[in-house]
């Protein structure tokens, strides 16, 4: 029952006064740190998944994903539960949803939109990105590292995004949720549709939802 409390409310943002229409930050629940499987039983279940359903995910199941991706989980700090080179903390995890675009900001654990309408066929190649309820969007915010040169931009830029798809591959395995991460984009078309600056670069993105087969 609970579930289905979190999947109206988030329908609600959605299609009433929520993500649709509001462009302020939208304060996402606390996460949940109580459940989910043991580390060692989600490493040997972690996969890869190109087949989805098209329910979309509960704001507290997105709120849990997006603090697991890149959360603050040292309030005395502000850092990360993914580690970053040199502490620049240079990758913006943007959602895309069939309502928009938005970009989480781990301090407030809130979703600034920052696109109105459904660009999600364009975070990739593959024909299921366009229905997919959730694509996260991996984007490095250069002038962070403006004490690096290109070589250890694009180096740590890459590597400190893997480290937030593997916390997204074991959330989703741990709470039932399917994933892929993809490397595969336009980025040009994409970063254009995004309004990311000439300091923005698209690194990855990864696709979120519920396994098809789960889906009535």
């Amino acid at each position: 029952m609970e579930k289905w409390i979190y999947a109206g409310l988030f329908m609600m943002s959605v299609t009433g006064n929520g993500w649709a229409q509001e462009t302020d930050a939208i304060k996402l629940p606390p996460p949940q740190m109580e459940s989910g499987k043991p580390l060692m039983q989600v490493l040997k279940e972690r996969h890869s998944t190109r087949e989805f359903g098209t329910k979309p995910l509960p704001q507290q199941v997105l709120s849990n994903l997006l603090w697991a991706a890149n959360g603050v989980n040292r309030t005395d700090s502000g850092k990360r539960t993914a580690p970053s080179a040199r502490d620049w903390r240079e990758i913006d995890v943007y959602v895309a949803t069939a309502e928009g675009v938005y970009r989480y900001n781990p301090i407030t654990h809130t979703l600034k939109r920052v696109v109105a309408g459904d660009i999600r066929g364009l975070t990739g190649v593959q024909d299921f990105v366009a229905t997919v309820p959730v694509n996260l969007v991996y984007v490095a915010d250069l002038n962070r590292m403006s004490d690096a040169g290109a070589e250890q931009k694009a180096l740590y830029s890459a590597t400190d995004t893997g480290f937030i798809a593997q916390n997204v591959y074991l959330f989703c395995t741990s709470a039932g949720l399917a994933t892929v991460v993809r490397g595969s984009i336009d980025r040009a078309a994409l970063g254009a549709a995004m309004g990311l600056g000439s300091h923005q670069e698209i690194i990855l993105a990864q696709s979120v939802g519920y396994p098809a087969k789960n889906v009535q």
